[in-house]
């Protein structure tokens, strides 16, 4: 073994404590970057393989009614490869077990083959081929406990029938099963319900005729020319608009989570690599300076500069060596537990767990990276080192009264804590460096816990200010204003307020936007307009309030004029003024008083549903009602949304937040403990003078501790700032149209973030008070002679 390399041992062995401190971090950082990447990347081949193989569609739209001979017309546009007509709506169910009624998506299926778009991948059982046979989406299957052979009853086109279950199936059209206008799924609740064409043409009366359709581009055609075609031979039967991939619901939430994934799996371990670099340069550069003599020796012996800076390279490289193979198995693993988290939400026939070998290179490239970064200034110094002036002692410092002393403070001070205030003073560079160190860990704590604020915030603005009803109700055609009064008298009915909703495309310019405008009661109390910090917003007797990123996303201000173009009904094309704009946490809305929107829509007092206060004790009898109204088409209970919510954001982001806590708490640790430590090594033999001088093990001790004490505290209010500040970072990148992170942080977080970094700091002072209560005087005088 080269002598190089015995004294490279030895080293890692004399400082074991700090490379195992430094090997965790490595791992952290290591651990997150595969985790978060398997899981995107996981994801993202799951889809597009799943999309390929079942051949989802490019196109949709839906319309009121158009004739199967339509069909040929639309194949001669250019762009068009491949059209499926189906038959499609909304029915209430009542399922077995679940006492409100349920909102079921009669899909057809052809009566002769397989579906040539969106196509089935059947989990159980087979296709339904009689009048009464459906095929359940997987995911509402295994909420209700429903297999092949039970019964469902449901209102069809005004008619309960009895349906009997013969297959469970997937579509790629529902990875994200999601009922209209929901913003998380309810697989209890809502669920997609594949009929024969011939029995289901017959139910709502479509007999070679269709509702909805599905497109397949051909190579080389465009989505916007196929659209504007599509509209065109539509418009006269009712059509809501075509639409692309992109604003089709199962894929718009799926491809938003990929995003929020790719972000996260990027940023978050960024950091911890940032955090491994500084903590490797604090430790190798305080190294050189305390070897300084073995370095001047070593180069008198031979040894090039070239050599000597590759031997300080290689212990930093094998500190981080062990981290790396730490954090490739502990990603790993944490990856394979994401990733089966998000199969319980987007349901693919198969998602694998792919870990592919670039991610494992990049993460082992990046972490490398990181040590050669942070070493790189203290190898620059070991070679930069002439022997002659290493193997002399450093001048002694010059110092000067500090700040503390030219204002007088000293004679207060006990002579420990004096020398603690002068040693922070002549070393500020040190102190500093230590500080931020420290404080880095902090931030890192305050973003883990931040995503549970975030949370508990949109909670608490969405299920406690905006959805105050107990149950909404949606009419499967929009009704006169009458039903109100018919509501009311329903049983166990408080309270009832209306609303409409337009399906309708908003033009700014160049920028368009497919949405819906929903009309509300100005003075409503069950659904109010709230921005994330709790304002109302009362919608104005005319014009629209637009959310703040529909406003953005179209480009326009107050007071600007928008185009709308409503895709129901009449089709009237008006301009409307935008009077406001909300910063609302979830999805892109529009909203305008009910009856300006009415006007809008040339018809009279026409609502869409309404919202009810329900007596509880009367809940049972109304949902049994409800469940048998042929007007209605779907029941949301909001408590129920609430508990979706948490088993979806919450869980997702959750898993993901807790083990991002946990590295930070590693990380706290890790940095903490290599500042003591090299501060010992520092001033071993000060303090063993002092020891020789007649000074307490104690006194001593708290001399030592009683400044990591001091740069702790004061590292707390600057990893405060810098952790508002990645939040602040994370926000803007972590910017959806599906959420909004809200940039709050509670009192619970900084309380949390300042008692782990005390906690970490305690321990690392008992592992550090150990080694000083064995610290061997004579030795460590007989240094530096």
């Amino acid at each position: 073994m080269r002598p190089l390399d015995r004294k490279l041992y030895r080293d890692l062995w004399h400082i074991r404590g700090q490379v195992a401190a430094i090997a965790l971090v490595v791992a952290c950082g290591v651990a997150a970057f595969v985790a978060m990447q398997s899981t995107y990347r996981s994801l993202i081949a799951s889809q597009d393989s799943y999309y390929t193989e079942y051949r989802f569609a490019d196109v949709f739209t839906h319309v009121k009614r158009a004739p199967e001979s339509l069909k040929s017309r639309m194949m001669e546009s250019p762009g068009v490869g491949v059209i499926e007509t189906r038959v499609a709506a909304d029915v209430i169910l009542d399922v077995p077990g679940v006492e409100e009624p349920a909102t079921g998506r009669l899909v057809s299926i052809p009566s002769d083959s397989a579906p040539v778009l969106n196509a089935l991948h059947i989990e159980k059982g087979r296709y339904p081929e009689l009048k009464d046979e459906v095929a359940v989406s997987g995911a509402f299957s295994r909420a209700n406990n429903l297999n092949p052979g039970a019964t469902l009853g449901a209102v069809i086109n005004g008619r309960w029938q009895r349906l009997r279950i013969v297959g469970v199936a997937l579509s790629p059209e529902f990875i994200y099963e999601i009922r209209g206008g929901d913003l998380f799924p309810d697989n209890r609740r809502f669920g997609v319900l594949w009929m024969n064409r011939d029995a289901l043409g017959a139910a709502f009366n479509m007999e070679g005729a269709f509702n909805d359709l599905s497109v397949r581009l051909a190579p080389g055609g465009r989505e916007t020319e196929v659209i504007e075609r599509l509209d065109e031979l539509l418009a006269p039967y009712g059509s809501l608009s075509a639409y692309g991939r992109a604003d089709q619901a199962s894929h718009f939430f799926l491809s938003n989570e990929i995003a929020e994934l790719r972000v996260t799996g990027t940023f978050i371990p960024g950091v911890f690599l940032l955090v491994t670099a500084f903590l490797i340069h604090l430790v190798l550069s305080r190294l050189v300076n305390t070897e300084r003599e073995q370095i001047g020796l070593l180069k008198a012996f031979g040894y090039s500069s070239r050599e000597v800076g590759f031997h300080y390279l290689k212990l930093a490289l094998v500190a981080v060596t062990g981290g790396i193979l730490l954090g490739l198995g502990v990603g790993w693993y944490f990856g394979y537990q994401m990733t089966a988290l998000y199969a319980e939400f987007f349901h693919f026939p198969v998602l694998r767990y792919e870990t592919g070998w670039r991610i494992l290179v990049w993460a082992v490239l990046i972490s490398f990276g990181a040590a050669s970064l942070g070493a790189l200034g203290a190898v620059g110094r070991a070679v930069g080192l002439p022997p002659a002036e290493a193997m002399r002692p450093e001048p002694p410092a010059r110092f000067r009264p500090g700040l503390v002393e030219r204002a007088g403070f000293q004679r207060f001070l006990p002579v420990t804590l004096r020398m603690i205030v002068r040693n922070l003073e002549r070393y500020p560079l040190k102190a500093a460096l230590s500080a931020l160190g420290m404080s880095l860990s902090v931030a890192l704590l305050i973003v883990g816990f931040y995503f549970f604020d975030a949370i508990n915030r949109v909670i608490e603005v969405q299920f406690g200010s905006v959805y105050r009803e107990d149950a909404l109700v949606a009419f499967n055609e929009p009704r006169s204003g009458r039903a109100r009064f018919e509501l009311e008298r329903l049983p166990g009915v408080m309270n009832v307020e209306t609303f409409r909703s337009v399906p309708v495309r908003l033009r700014f310019g160049s920028h368009m936007r497919r949405t819906g405008i929903l009309g509300i009661e100005p003075d409503g109390e069950l659904f109010r307009v709230v921005d994330k910090d709790f304002r109302v917003f009362r919608p104005p007797p005319e014009g629209l309030v637009l959310t703040t990123e529909l406003a953005k996303s179209l480009g326009v201000t107050r007071g600007d004029e928008l185009t709308v173009e409503v895709l129901e009904g009449e089709r009237p094309v008006k301009q409307v003024m935008v009077v406001d704009t909300v910063d609302e946490m979830l999805g892109l809305s529009a909203y305008m008083d009910r009856r300006a929107l009415n006007r809008l829509m040339r018809e009279g007092e026409t609502i869409s549903g309404a919202r009810l206060m329900v007596d509880e004790r009367e809940s049972a009898r109304l949902y049994s009602l409800l469940k048998r109204t042929p007007s209605v088409s779907g029941v949301i209970i909001p408590g129920s949304t609430l508990q979706n919510f948490n088993d979806t954001i919450s869980r997702t982001i959750g898993t993901s937040t807790t083990v991002i806590i946990v590295f930070a708490c590693v990380i706290a640790l890790g940095v903490i403990y290599n500042g003591a430590r090299i501060a010992l090594s520092e001033r071993g033999r000060e303090l063993a003078s002092l020891r020789v001088l007649g000074f307490t093990q104690r006194e001593v001790g708290v001399m030592l501790l009683g400044e990591q004490a001091v740069l702790t505290f004061v590292s707390v209010p600057l990893g405060y700032c810098i952790g508002l500040l990645l939040i602040l970072l994370i926000t803007r990148a972590v910017d959806t149209e599906l959420i909004r992170l809200p940039l709050v942080v509670s009192g619970k977080t900084f309380a949390l973030a300042f008692l782990i970094v005390v906690a970490a700091a305690a321990f690392s002072a008992l592992l550090v008070g150990w080694r000083l209560r064995r610290l061997d005087l004579i030795a460590v005088l007989k240094t530096r002679e």
